[in-house]
């Protein structure tokens, strides 16, 4: 029996970050109401008519950028279109993944169904039939400086409708021409102002925003079990955790982290065994969770918020309002998003920083029952010393990553784009960063592990013991050295593909437990 999917209607429904990933991923199916057609219709209609009365305006009738003062004719309007995708199409470099490229499409469907862009029912059903269809544009990575939106990566996105670029069919890289001929299509003619609506906004910017949206949340929780797997495996104490603490300093994400740390610590008999234990307080890599993590979180939050309003708005030029007013504006400038991408790139990279010290702290053996460098047996052997290297490598190459792109701004168009926003590079760098993040991650993922081994044969709570069996399943205990390479690699899968997070969902669910926080949703959903 076939169950059928969600649908969502683009340009009507409220837009997040995870339907925009489940409508990237198949698991959504976006349409088209007919009371959106209507709208659709009706600024395309407008545009028609803007072009029969020959009043300039700008992108309709006119050149583009500097070229705003030149009128076109009205029999080269159409040429017009066409012409921009081709002179636009200049990006460089590795072309983004292809679930970003498809994602950027589908978040192109969603502004421009809302009909006050000028587009065509028949360019925007093209555009939902590649998604729907899994062909998927060649896009490269570099070459927009985010104002007048992503012109560059936007040109490269819609080739294929005018019958030019590659896309990415049944895992082949295939020329547009071939890709019509298996299907029986023809190029689209662009009408007045498409190309510019088609090439104009931000959802290269935004692609990556979401695409950052979804793997730091990933990050942020995998930090906070991880964390928590440490400080039982070095002893570290329960009480900077407690609410009584986080409600004198009420940060939502301070609270939220705290909240879920003391879940996962409870009913441990290793945190019992040490309640009276003569140790005053703890370092801060143990201490600290709540106030480290949760900044990160802080920042997650403001980014999910911002992005939220963007994947919901408008952002091409000129914008039709109606036949009296069209509106030559700046949705398309990406600072908004600019900003607060590289807000949230720095706090991935504190979130890498921090577990690259939890680390650190693990192999001095300063922790009871815990050897010097995770292993008895060190001198023949080194142990987890050299883990270490690899994370302090990639938490200095985060910081160097940490510059924000939106501090720059190059003038471009002969003056008329005077301030840029780099956005486009923000959201480049956020995902490298938070890629480094998620190899931080596997290798505390691995040292807090080892330490948790020595706490044997004490168990801690139900959480926290099937995380531990599920890292065993995929790496064994070390007690002499070997490749650690392997290791890692087994580590990074598991923080990829989320092993660790499915591990605690799937026990809470058995357990019938649930997390308390008064946060949760505005942290746990997207």
């Amino acid at each position: 029996m076939t169950t059928s999917k969600k649908i969502f209607f683009f340009g009507e429904d409220h837009l997040t970050a995870g339907l925009a990933l489940g409508l990237t991923r198949g698991t959504i199916q976006g349409q088209i109401s007919e009371k959106a057609r209507k709208k659709i219709r009706a600024s395309y209609e407008v545009v028609a008519r803007i072009v029969e009365m020959g009043k300039p305006v700008y992108g309709i009738n006119t050149g583009f950028g500097p070229l705003c003062t030149t009128k076109i004719s009205k029999s080269e309007t159409k040429i017009l279109q066409n012409n921009i995708l081709q002179s636009h199409s200049v990006g460089v470099g590795q072309p983004i993944a292809t679930e970003m490229a498809k994602l950027m499409l589908v978040l192109k469907a969603h502004s421009l169904a809302k009909g006050f862009s000028g587009i065509a029912e028949a360019t925007l059903d093209r555009i939902i039939w590649h998604i729907d269809n899994d062909a998927i544009p060649i896009v490269p990575s570099q070459g927009s400086v985010g104002a007048s939106g992503d012109l560059a990566p936007l040109s490269h996105l819609f080739l294929p409708l005018i019958g030019l670029g590659r896309v990415r069919y049944i895992r082949k890289l295939i020329s547009t021409d071939q890709l019509h001929r298996i299907y029986g299509l023809e190029p689209l003619e662009l009408g007045p102002k498409e190309g510019l609506a088609l090439i104009n906004g931000t959802q290269f910017i935004a692609a990556h925003a979401v695409m950052a949206i979804d793997k730091m949340h990933a990050c942020l929780t995998h930090a906070d079990i991880i964390g928590a797997m440490m400080i039982e495996g070095l002893q570290g104490s329960v009480k900077p955790f407690y609410n009584e603490l986080h409600k004198l300093r009420p940060f939502k994400g301070n609270g939220h982290v705290a909240s879920r740390i003391r879940f996962l610590l409870e009913d441990s008999e290793i945190m019992q065994d040490h309640i009276d234990c003569e140790r005053v307080q703890d370092p801060y890599s143990l201490r600290c969770i709540p106030q480290v993590h949760g900044a990160s979180r802080n920042a997650w939050l403001h980014l999910k918020e911002l992005l939220e309003i963007e994947l919901n708005s408008v952002t091409d030029n000129p914008i039709i309002i109606n036949e009296e007013l069209t509106i030559s504006g700046g949705n398309f400038h990406g600072q908004p998003l600019a900003m607060a991408l590289d807000y949230a790139c720095l706090a991935a990279s504190e979130l890498g920083n921090i577990s690259d010290r939890r680390i650190y702290l693990a192999l001095e053996g300063n922790s009871p029952g815990v050897p010097k460098l995770l292993m008895k047996d060190t001198g023949i052997n080194s142990g987890y010393m050299i883990l270490q290297y690899t994370t302090a490598a990639l938490a200095s190459e985060n910081k160097g990553l940490c510059f924000p792109a939106s501090a720059d701004s190059i003038p471009t168009s002969l003056g008329q784009e005077d301030h840029v926003s780099m956005g486009s590079i923000s959201g480049r760098k956020a995902l490298q960063v938070l890629e480094n993040v998620e190899k931080i991650l596997a290798i505390e993922l691995l040292t807090a592990a080892q330490a948790f081994e020595f706490r044997k044969p004490m168990k801690s709570g139900v959480l926290l013991d099937e995380v531990h069996k599920t890292i065993r399943k995929k790496v064994a205990f070390a007690d002499k050295d070997r490749v650690f390479s392997d290791d890692i690699e087994k580590g990074i899968e598991m923080i990829k593909d989320r092993t660790i997070i499915l591990s605690v969902e799937k026990t809470m669910k058995r357990h019938n437990l649930k997390m308390e926080s008064p946060f949760e949703e505005e942290f746990e959903k997207y």
